[in-house]
This record gives structure tokens, C-alpha cells and sequence, in this order.
């Protein structure tokens, strides 16, 4: 966490960071002029009743206030430019960190902590440049000019300070040494329950279906309870801190009207004065809170730009630093898998895919069937580079992926994952994901293949149909159906379909298939299925079992040499008989 990134984003709003405070001098300035011209009236308007005296005093008054109302606006006004743009740049800037992250960077933070970061750490540096932009000069200004003006009037009385500063500066860090490590804690726990509410949202048909409503609601009890207890812990910092500078700020003033007093009985203090001196003594006891407030805003800020700059600072592991072909497309869809191996868990001895090696040839559809867990995914996904080999390598149209640029890679492989994901927006937005230039006719087209245009036209507002985030407004086998549309639109190179039509009946897959044949007939076709009725008519089948492969060839060919095959057909058409 360096000083120069965050000077970075002040760099293109200097203007305003240099305007603000100097505005808060006009304030600041007025500040000090203020008690003096009360001083003046009480010495010498009021004690030789001069009436003109007072009324022309009193107008400069009124213009120093104006003034200082025009400083004080201008301050707040350009302190808000500066921090609204610079937490505005600093969010942009995470935001596009963590479209960069692969699945294992993500794995390393959670969503919940991703979004508190995001919103409630940026808008916490957000609050403290505005703070410290009003008060930066202020509070230091006044402090300064007021201990000036206190001496220069009587040196004697001002000694009360030497006693109430520094029992003052001593609370400043007292507060902040406690503060800091407790507001930490506090921004963790508030990780902790955006996580839970985020899974809750997203998974609140699972929670009613099991009927765990009571379960979840207790959870999230807990979760909550937990930041409000580490939450008052911290806020107790500030609680306490208040009502101890104010004992040691009233006991000041009592001292400076007792001593104070005193002079004025003797005659060597006029009224005026011990008016104006306490006005001083207020405003040089007020800078000291307004300073407290900063350091133990500090402290939160502090906590908020170290988890920031962990985002910042992540090393994302899939990077295309070393593609060698970065204007190159993939133009034929082979695909080659060779000696390819995996982990999750890079210290764990356990592979979730063991030296695999298949050659998938351009154009051909493939199926790639096996036991729940047995790595199909997993090797899928290594083709676009959702994940990276651990050894081996993989080759599409014989380069290694790593070798390509992520863009060029990425355009030329189709996607339908296991999780249907759709977004809030019509329909027709949802599909131009596949291709964002795309004329009307050919969304309907791809609609057509993925045999969702029919229920498509029967909403009443068509393809212009609003979708719920997540889809939540349409079925399981409409929204299968939407994303393989996506995707055929995209008309991609290699397309891959992951269990992606176990929400529709077995007609509207066998027209799904046909519609893959005849529209990318030169695409390369990778079918994960679950069902073997979704890979007979491949070309040829992978069998999978615990990250290997234990088969390849034609449903034929498996059905009369492979055991694992035999298994999976024969319990599910016996299955398929018995209903």
C-alpha cells in the first residue's frame, strides 16, 4: 500500500484539491478575526457607549461572515468534486481488477467481500478526503492562529493550554491505537454478512423448497449479531471519546474565567479580552476534536485502503503476458488435450484430472460422459482458460491456449455452462451477449435452433420480455434454451455444451442436436451430458471416470468394450423401461 497509488487518483482533480482547502483559509481566517471584533465592541463600543463604533464593527462582522459563508461553500462544494471523482476512479479501477481475476482469484476473497469492498471501503475513503479536505487546513489553521492570539493577548492565561493540549493529544492516541484494529474487525465482519445475505438471495428457492427459512433466519442472526457486537466495540472508541474531551474542554474554560476573572477584578485584563480569549480557547480546543475525528477516521480509512489495495495487489494467475500470437483467431476448432493434469488444491496430492490426452479434429461432435465429479468440466474448461493445466499442455489448432491472446481465445469458444446464468434485461440484450451487432433476424435464427423462439413470441412483450436478474422469470429448460441461443449466436469455432439440455424433454434436445448439425456444421461440438441418449449420434464418445479417461470411440464400439459405458447405458435404459 503505497502513497503513490493513491496519489495517483488525486493527480487529475488537483485543481480541486488545491482549490477546496484554500477556500476553508477564507473561513479559517474569519475564525480568527471574529473574537477579536467581539473583543473590540465590549472594550470599546459598549465601555464608551459608542453607538456608531458598534454599528460599524458590527458591519464588518457581517462582511467577515459572508466571506467565510462563501469559503466554507466553495470548500465544501470543491471537497465534494475531489472526493466523489477519485472514489469514483478508484472504484472503476477494482471493478476492472476483478473482471481480470480467475476462478481462483475469486476463490481467495469471497463475492460478499468483493462487494463491501467495492462499495462500503471505496465510499469510506470517499467520506475521509472529503473530511480531510475541509478540515485539513481548518482545523490546523485554527488551532495555529488562535494559540497565536492567545499568547500575543496574555501570555500568562494561555499556560492554561499547556495543561489541556496535551491531555487532549494524549486521548488522540489513545483513541486511535484502540480504534484501528477494532474497525478492522468490524469491516470483516461486514464481509461475513454479505456473504450470507448474497447466498440467501441466490439461493431462496432452494431455502423455501427445504422449508429452512427458520435455519437461515437463525444464521443470519448470528451474522448480524456479530457485526453489532464488533460494531458497538468500535464505535465505543468514539463513544467514550466525546464526553472526555469535552470534561478536559469544559475544565479548560472554567480555568481560563476563574484565572481570567480574576485579572479583570485586579485590572490588568480588560472583559473584552477574557470574551475574546475564550472564544479563542473554544476554537483551539474545538480544532483538537475536529482533529480527533480525522485520526479516528484514519484509522477506519486506513483498515478500508489495505483490503483495497489487497484486490489491487492480487497476482491474477491467467494472464496472456506470454501469448505469442495475439492477432491470432482461432479459425478451425481442434482441439488437443496432451498429458494434461490438474488440481484444485495445488498442495493436495489428489488430481482432479490425471495425464489426459484426446485429440478432438475440427468440425467433429464429441461427447464426453462419466460419474458426477469425474473431471468433465474441469477439462472443458481448460479449453477457453477458465483454469489453467498444472501439467501438461492443451492445443487449439496446435498452439497452446496460454500462447493466444484471452480476447482472440475467448471469441472463438461458445460456452453453455451447467449454471444458466442470465441477467436483468430484455431478452433481445440477454442474446446480444452472443453478438452485439446482430440484426433482429438472426437473434430470432439463433432463437429458432435453440428452439426458443416459440415461447419467446408467446410473452407479451417478445424478445423485448424483461428477465429478472438471474432469470428468475422463466423456467429451467426456457433459460437452457435462451443460453444456447446466446451462444449459437456468437457462432464460435468450438462450442460447448455442459449438461446443457437436462432441463428439456428428450423431442425438443433430439431438434436441438439437429439444429447444431446443419448450423455449425464446421464447428468443433463438445457435448457433456449426463444422459446417453444426449451422445449416441456423436462421432466419437469420451468415457471419464475419477479424472481419467478410460474410453474413447462410437456408441457402438463403447457399448461392446467399455465397462464404464456399459454401466451408465444399461442403468438408464433399464430405468427407462421400468417407467
Amino acid at each position: 500500500m503505497t502513497l503513490k497509488r493513491w496519489l495517483h487518483y488525486a493527480r487529475p482533480y488537483a485543481r480541486y484539491f488545491v482549490i477546496g482547502p484554500l477556500c476553508m483559509i477564507v473561513e479559517v481566517l474569519g475564525e480568527i478575526l471574529l473574537p477579536s471584533l467581539y473583543g473590540s465592541i465590549v472594550n470599546v463600543g459598549i465601555a464608551e457607549q459608542n453607538v456608531w463604533y458598534i454599528a460599524g464593527v458590527c458591519g464588518l462582522m457581517i462582511l467577515t461572515a459572508v466571506l467565510m459563508m462563501t469559503g466554507g461553500v466553495g470548500g465544501a462544494y470543491f471537497a465534494s468534486k475531489a472526493s466523489v471523482n477519485y472514489a469514483a476512479d478508484l472504484r472503476r479501477d477494482v471493478y476492472s481488477k476483478i473482471q481480470k481475476f480467475s476462478f481462483a482469484n475469486i476463490d481467495r476473497f469471497s463475492t460478499g467481500s468483493l462487494v463491501t469492498r467495492l462499495t462500503n471501503d471505496v465510499t469510506q475513503i470517499m467520506n475521509m478526503i472529503n473530511m480531510l479536505m475541509r478540515m485539513c487546513l481548518r482545523a490546523p489553521g485554527m488551532l495555529i492562529g488562535a494559540l497565536i492570539m492567545t499568547i500575543a493577548m496574555n501570555p500568562s492565561l494561555a499556560v492554561v493550554l499547556a495543561v489541556s493540549i496535551p491531555l487532549l493529544a494524549v486521548i488522540i492516541v489513545t483513541v486511535v491505537r484502540t480504534g484501528f484494529p477494532r474497525f478492522t474487525r468490524m469491516q470483516a465482519k461486514m464481509d461475513g454478512l454479505n456473504n450470507k445475505i448474497q447466498e440467501d438471495l441466490t439461493n431462496v428457492r432452494v431455502i423455501k423448497s427445504f422449508v429452512r427459512e427458520d435455519f437461515e433466519k437463525e444464521r443470519f442472526a448470528q451474522a448480524n449479531g456479530d457485526l453489532k457486537s464488533t460494531t458497538m466495540r468500535a464505535l465505543s472508541v468514539v463513544i467514550m471519546m466525546m464526553p472526555a474531551m469535552m470534561l478536559v474542554m469544559n475544565f479548560t474554560i472554567l480555568a481560563v474565567i476563574w484565572f481570567g476573572g480574576q485579572q479583570v477584578i485586579g485590572g490588568t485584563m480588560a472583559v473584552g479580552d477574557l470574551t475574546a480569549f475564550i472564544n479563542y480557547v473554544t476554537q483551539i480546543l474545538m480544532s483538537l476534536m475536529m482533529l480527533t475525528m480525522v485520526f479516528m477516521n484514519s484509522s477506519r480509512t486506513v483498515a478500508s485502503a489495505r483490503r483495497i489495495s489487497e484486490v489491487l495487489d492480487e497476482k491474477i494467475d491467467l494472464t496472456d503476458e506470454r501469448a505469442a500470437h495475439r492477432e491470432l483467431s482461432v479459425a478451425r476448432g481442434e482441439v488437443e488435450f496432451k498429458n494434461v493434469s490438474f488440481r484444485y488444491y495445488k498442495t493436495s496430492d489428489e488430481k482432479v484430472l490425471d495425464n489426459i490426452n484426446l485429440t478432438i479434429r475440427p468440425g467433429e461432435t464429441v461427447g464426453i460422459i462419466g460419474s458426477t465429479g469425474c473431471g468433465k468440466t474441469t477439462l472443458v474448461s481448460m479449453i477457453p482458460r477458465l483454469y489453467d493445466v498444472d501439467e501438461g499442455e492443451v492445443l487449439v489448432d496446435g498452439i497452446d491456449v496460454r500462447d493466444y491472446d484471452l480476447v482472440k481465445l475467448r471469441d472463438g469458444v461458445g460456452m453453455v455452462l451447467q449454471k444458466n446464468v442470465l441477467f436483468s434485461g430484455t431478452i433481445e440484450e440477454n442474446l446480444r451477449w452472443g453478438d452485439a451487432d446482430a440484426p433482429v433476424e438472426a437473434i430470432a435464427e439463433a432463437a429458432k435452433s435453440a428452439q426458443a423462439d416459440d415461447f419467446v413470441r408467446k410473452f407479451p412483450e417478445g424478445y423485448q420480455t424483461v428477465l429478472d436478474q438471474g432469470g428468475t422469470n422463466v423456467s429451467g429448460g426456457q433459460k437452457q434454451r435462451l443460453c444456447i441461443a446466446r451462444a449459437l449466436l456468437k457462432r464460435p469455432k468450438i462450442l460447448i455444451l455442459d449438461d446443457s439440455t437436462s432441463a428439456v424433454d428428450t423431442a425438443t434436445e433430439m431438434r436441438i442436436r439437429a439444429a447444431f448439425r446443419n448450423e455449425l456444421r464446421d464447428s468443433t461440438k463438445i457435448v457433456i451430458a449426463q444422459r446417453v441418449t444426449s451422445v449416441m449420434d456423436a462421432d466419437k464418445i469420451v468415457v471419464m471416470d475419477e479424472g481419467r479417461i478410460t474410453g474413447v470411440g462410437t456408441h457402438a464400439e463403447l457399448l461392446a468394450s467399455n465397462r464404464e459405458y456399459q454401466e451408465i447405458y444399461y442403468s438408464q435404459m433399464d430405468r427407462k423401461e421400468e417407467a
